[in-house]
């Protein structure tokens, strides 16, 4: 897999503060949030997308993307993959998004 702006990221070729980082994943702000919460959780292991990630690493990403939603959006938070072009996924790394802050519409997009 050609190496992405995540894989800079945690080569840390692109600095960035974790908000969270454990042996499988890390966690930070959105650069660019669509809401007042965006955090993005990412796995160390470049996974393109959830079904290419082993369960273990995929359940584990999103165990902490909902510890971190429910700890910084009390009221209710969004936790949103994007799968494939037509899903909306950009960067081909896996990544989870933590959405919250604000009451969120449905349906998205």
């Amino acid at each position: 897999m050609a190496q992405t702006i995540f894989g800079k990221i945690l080569s840390g070729e692109i600095p960035v503060e974790f908000v969270y980082e454990d042996e499988v994943c890390v966690a930070f702000n959105d650069v660019a949030p669509q809401a007042p919460v965006h955090i993005l959780v990412i796995p160390r292991q470049p996974f393109e997308d959830a079904p290419t990630a082993d369960t273990s690493t995929l359940g584990h990403i999103l165990s902490i993307a909902a510890k971190l939603g429910k700890e910084r959006c009390p009221n209710g938070f969004r936790l949103v993959t994007n799968i494939g072009e037509d899903g909306g996924q950009s960067v081909l790394h896996l990544h989870v998004h933590v959405l919250g802050g604000r009451a969120l519409g449905w349906p998205p997009g």
